[in-house]
């Protein structure tokens, strides 16, 4: 019999990628030095973090964790795939029920291995998000040395050479530093919190379409199971003839078109907060709505000319930051054998 490995050969967008069309392909899926070996995996550890503004080092670790996770979801997709295909081959020689059976259960699985594929696709854009805050910290942190090497001057002429003209000018200089530092400081506040809800929305939107499509296959993959007669049978005595290919297509048809109209909308699970949650949420709204919308620094965010520092540079355009072409070439370390949960700082207080 035919055997095939996908439920949609064609590869129609489904309702939710029309309503939310797929991003482009994962970043960690070209460009790999060492190709798709743990090598490469291994080789970039010792450099996760270890160059670049220290603002940016934590971020940039992160990033590099991240990367490791989608790598590890990738290779977790093609053994997923490569297992639905063995086990159609496995029952393939089996009773006729157990041969159908297993046939449309490799189906199903190849199709969650593809799912996971689309899904690091989907997380990629989590991970690319974060990777913008950390080079906006990267930018920020110029501005912040510059500020800090004008105090240290300041503090060793006054040390040094009490009367110093040079005084005055450093701390005029001081002034305006501090003023450009304090634009690019707001400008990342700001950034942040924009960027670190749009990244986690990405995450949980493609988590939650994942999950419901899982949950729809576990669903349908367990139909598929009762047309499997498990009567036992006593030696010698024969099996009733397997009538169910018709039910078995139609099982998997059904499965297709769940997948297919699957919208965020008709999601299942619903994340409810309690009564305490919602009056919490209610109090702190409102309490925002009170303090106002804050300070407009809106207006200091204008070029300065001719002056000498410029205002906040691109990190792109600081020669040697580590970022130029770091995602080829850096990974973060494992923490598996090692792992704490928290932050250690935190669990040292509270011993």
């Amino acid at each position: 019999m035919h055997r095939t490995y996908s439920m949609r050969q064609s590869r129609a967008p489904t309702a939710s990628q029309i309503q939310n069309p797929p991003p482009p392909s994962s970043t960690t899926k070209s460009g790999r030095f060492f190709g798709r070996a743990n090598i490469g995996h291994t080789f970039r550890r010792s450099a996760a973090g270890a160059f670049g503004p220290d603002l940016a080092k934590k971020l940039s670790q992160l990033v590099k964790m991240e990367k490791n996770v989608m790598r590890s979801m990738e290779l977790v997709s093609r053994e997923r795939m490569e297992v639905a295909q063995q086990l159609s081959i496995w029952g393939e020689g089996c009773d006729d029920d157990v041969s159908d059976v297993t046939d449309k259960l490799g189906v199903l699985i190849y199709e969650i291995g593809e799912l996971e594929d689309q899904f690091v696709d989907r997380y990629d854009q989590y991970r690319v998000t974060m990777k913008s805050i950390r080079n906006i910290e990267a930018s920020v942190q110029p501005s912040r040395d510059r500020k800090q090497k004008i105090t240290d001057t300041i503090a060793q002429l006054k040390y040094k050479e009490p009367n110093s003209p040079k005084i005055v000018v450093l701390e005029q200089e001081l002034v305006r530093a501090e003023a450009e530092s304090l634009v690019a400081e707001a400008q990342l506040s700001n950034i942040t919190r924009e960027k670190l809800k749009s990244a986690f929305t990405y995450q949980f939107d493609a988590m939650r379409e994942h999950c419901e499509k899982l949950a729809i296959i576990a669903g349908f993959g367990k139909h598929l199971l009762e047309l499997v007669d498990d009567t036992p049978v006593t030696p010698g005595e024969t099996r009733n003839a397997y009538d169910g290919y018709e039910t078995s297509k139609a099982i998997i048809q059904d499965c297709e078109d769940a997948l297919t109209n699957w919208v965020e909308q008709n999601a299942s699970v619903s994340s409810k907060l309690s009564v305490r949650s919602r009056t919490l949420s209610q109090r702190r709204r409102n309490a925002a709505r009170r303090q106002g919308d804050g300070v407009d620094l809106s207006h200091q965010d204008q070029p300065l000319e001719n002056r000498e520092s410029g205002l906040w540079i691109p990190a792109s355009e600081h020669q040697g930051n580590g970022y130029e072409d770091e995602d080829d070439d850096e990974d973060a370390p494992s923490t598996i054998a090692t792992e704490t949960r928290g932050r250690e700082e935190e669990r040292t207080v509270a011993a």
